[in-house]
């Protein structure tokens, strides 16, 4: 059985591990969006107008998740002196 503080230690890792995802996906869109653009307009036949809408979508949804399923949680535990 997992312990609380198993519990907040693992909410630790995954919140760094998950927000690092997240700001590498985001300078990564940033930095290289024609090269991104491009090559998901040819593999998936979307129009380069509206993956700009599905990758704010992505990183929104993705942020979103992040914050209420692992975050929050970690904040909580953290708050509860575990």
């Amino acid at each position: 059985m997992i312990t609380l503080s198993q519990l907040t230690e693992l909410l630790g890792w995954a919140s760094l591990l998950n927000i690092g995802v997240l700001l590498f996906a985001s300078i990564a869109l940033v930095s290289m969006r024609s090269l991104i653009t491009s090559t998901h307009s040819k593999m998936f036949g979307i129009q380069k107008s509206e993956l700009s809408i599905i990758y704010f979508n992505y990183l929104a949804n993705y942020k979103t998740l992040i914050s209420i399923f692992i975050i929050m949680p970690y904040i909580s535990l953290k708050i509860m002196g575990y």
